[in-house]
């Protein structure tokens, strides 16, 4: 695992791809492995916590965070302007075992759970990729995915792009060795229990909020089959039966 640092990060780019959704770019001379995450701060005082923001790609100079505009802290590293800078701690977590994945491969998003996974298909050397991924009403950020995957297949909720319906309606894991998931819960539960029931492996990326991000606070913990985990520090990153058989 790359080792952790905690440094100010000078903010090279900072744009809205849609709407509520930003991509910043900094500058970070570090590895990060795909599935990894920091601690960002853009603020001084409050709020009180960073904030924990999934690594969306990376190039050992620069970071690339892709992230939705939901409250407070957000919404002030949404006003940071390039040449200004941001605290990062990290890269925190255990990322996807993508050396250890061959084969056919699907990865499969919902919403902004579709941030960890550029770096993720990037990372996937030798793989026949399938990415499929769920939004509410438009797609964002899929030209980037395009030189590393092999299909690219869209739901959205209100059907205005792709598939109306849930993301889940457009594979069945049976058809690939591996799937890898992120987003949200209720879609990574249903997804890994179909992956289980057919003996397929899947690899989940777990959302939980973080006080910490090392596994001191223990505020993002998780019952697993090998008992209670932290996400920050075990994850975000897990086998689906850990989860859910």
């Amino acid at each position: 695992m790359p080792a952790k640092h905690c440094e100010s990060a000078v903010v090279i780019e900072n744009q809205p791809v849609a709407d509520g959704i930003f991509r910043m770019v900094a500058w970070w001379p570090y590895p990060v492995q795909a599935g990894q995450f920091f601690m960002v701060r853009g603020w001084d005082r409050f709020p009180l916590l960073s904030r924990p923001i999934s690594v969306h790609d990376a190039d050992g100079e620069r970071v690339v965070f892709l992230y939705e505009v939901r409250g407070e802290g957000t919404r002030l590293l949404s006003e940071k302007k390039p040449g200004e800078t941001v605290l990062l701690s990290g890269p925190a977590g255990n990322g996807f075992p993508t050396g250890q994945i061959r084969g056919k491969v699907a990865v499969v998003s919902g919403g902004i759970g579709i941030a960890p996974l550029l770096l993720t298909v990037k990372a996937l050397s030798g793989c026949a990729v399938t990415l499929c991924c769920g939004f509410r009403d438009k797609s964002y950020g899929l030209d980037a995915f395009r030189p590393y995957v092999q299909e690219i297949r869209v739901a959205t909720d209100s059907g205005k792009e792709g598939h109306k319906g849930f993301v889940t309606d457009l594979l069945d894991p049976a058809d690939f060795d591996a799937v890898i998931t992120c987003g949200p819960e209720v879609m990574m539960e249903k997804l890994a229990r179909d992956c289980i029931a057919k003996q397929v492996v899947c690899y989940v990326s777990m959302e939980r909020h973080m006080a910490c991000g090392v596994g001191a606070c223990l505020g993002c913990t998780h019952h697993t089959a090998h008992g209670a985990k932290c996400v920050c520090k075990d994850g975000p990153v897990f086998r689906g039966e850990e989860l859910y058989a």
